[in-house]
């Protein structure tokens, strides 16, 4: 009876996403079985490493029945794995809803000025208790706009706070070693004024990010997704972190250190106040010697040392934020790139993707000449200027995991979607809660580009239907 009933329920995406969730103590009790799809024999096995191919029990939204292969290769997410995880995430917010996550009835208002949206949302949003946030639905309102919040005004709320909370500029983050781009708590954070609430806040408001499917505007290094995620971190985790210090623990993860004769101990020097003083790694390390039969648990406890060096407390207050806000048991199914995904989206624009699948409404058509200018625009421009277009459209530069088919707009789902509207000396205007952009018919590309780039740069309000 077993056999047949896991057949009969080899592709049920609810369960499927139950039972990961409780994943490692299934494996706990079942160590020496594997699943295999191809056979749907009722088994479960240790998940191999990421970078080899497997076979993934989760189906895709489309035909629940049909079991894909899952494959990850040089940290890049294939197609197939990118089906698994819309089933994923798909769970994921049935059963946020299901349990009233972000429903209501109670609503909590944010009447705010754009210039002091930091300030006020973190008056707002602290003074809620965390699970009454966390059921209430958000109405966000910019003081002086007009436009109600159909999602527009929410997406574009997002996008401000993580552009301000997370900037490097106010001390709570800083850069990662690697480039200018992905983000880590910043060892320094310690000296702003009530970090501790600062750093909570910044926990509940990716938090509510989640619960709302709202995308933040923000990127952040691996460890700091599988720290949210309460993964162990690894020694590839700190080569985003310290790529030099990554460098020398590699040296000797593949060297013969006692050949080296290099008499290390289980200590580390760290220095504070300027002053260099020995820390032991675990207790009596400065009288054990490092060999190649423990340089193993050496490196592991490096590795912790040197991510938590200077941010344990902050990282705390984070996670208490974001774990009151938001249940981590619901996360269970996501690694740390899916986890990215969910947060922050994707950042390269894919224009094809983008022009496929794009609306036109009130005469345009993808053959009308200014459409034809419209393209030939978007493929000249970088990628920067595509994204603040994205933002001045649908009030977020973050897209989707799922590329532009599955934007969204005040009820679910809405394409980006070009309208023919007024003439060729008016300006563009946008409507983000309908991801909408009223485009004049403008006779000529130079014209077109010109309207186009004014508007982006100039305007940063709503226009209300």
């Amino acid at each position: 009876q077993g056999v047949a009933m896991v057949k009969r329920l080899a592709g049920n995406v609810d369960l499927i996403l139950l039972l990961s969730m409780f994943d490692e103590e299934i494996r706990s009790i079942t160590p020496g079985m594997s699943l295999n799809p191809s056979t749907q024999s009722p088994s479960f096995a240790q998940s191999p490493p990421s970078s080899v191919s497997t076979q993934s029990p989760v189906s895709t939204p489309q035909n629940a029945s049909t079991v894909q292969k899952l494959t990850v290769s040089g940290g890049r997410t294939t197609a197939a794995h990118r089906t698994d995880f819309a089933a994923k995430l798909q769970g994921f917010h049935k059963q946020l809803a299901s349990r009233g996550y972000g429903r209501g009835p109670k609503v909590v208002r944010l009447h705010i000025q754009r210039e002091h949206v930091l300030e006020q949302a973190i008056k707002i949003i602290m003074r809620e208790a965390p699970k009454s946030l966390a059921k209430s639905k958000l109405e966000i309102m910019f003081r002086g706009e007009e436009g109600l919040d159909y999602g527009g005004p929410s997406r574009e709320f997002y996008f401000l706070l993580s552009r301000e909370v997370f900037n490097p500029y106010y001390g709570l983050f800083e850069y990662s070693a690697n480039d200018a781009y992905t983000l880590q708590i910043s060892p320094m954070s310690a000296m702003v004024d009530r970090a501790c609430d600062w750093f909570r806040f910044c926990g509940r408001i990716l938090a509510l990010a989640l619960i709302h499917q709202r995308l933040m505007d923000a990127f952040f290094t691996r460890p700091f997704y599988k720290f949210l995620l309460g993964l162990p971190m690894d020694l590839k985790d700190l080569e985003s972190v310290d790529e030099e210090y990554h460098r020398s623990l590699s040296w000797i993860a593949e060297n013969d250190i006692e050949a080296a004769f290099m008499e290390l101990t289980f200590t580390v020097d760290e220095k504070i106040f300027d002053q260099l003083t020995s820390k032991e790694l675990k207790p009596g390390g400065a009288d054990i010697a490092v060999t190649e039969e423990n340089k193993i648990e050496y490196i592991e406890l490096l590795v912790r040392w040197r991510l938590d060096r200077g941010v344990s407390e902050q990282r705390g207050h984070l996670l208490r934020g974001f774990n009151e806000t938001l249940d981590p048991r619901f996360l269970q199914a996501f690694d740390a790139r899916e986890l990215e995904l969910a947060i922050a989206g994707t950042v390269e624009i894919d224009v094809d993707d983008w022009e496929r699948n794009t609306l036109y409404r009130s005469g345009f058509q993808p053959s009308h000449p200014a459409i034809i200018n419209f393209w030939c625009a978007i493929r000249r421009m970088d990628n920067d200027a595509r994204l603040r277009l994205l933002q001045f459209v649908t009030g977020t530069s973050s897209i989707p995991f799922e590329g532009f088919a599955a934007l969204r707009g005040s009820n679910g789902p809405r394409k980006f979607t070009i309208e023919c509207w007024g003439g060729v000396d008016s300006l563009p205007r946008a409507h983000t809660c309908f991801n909408r952009l009223d485009l004049p018919p403008y006779e000529s590309y130079d014209q077109l580009m010109e309207k186009l780039t004014l508007a982006i740069e100039e305007t940063s309000s709503f226009g209300m239907e």
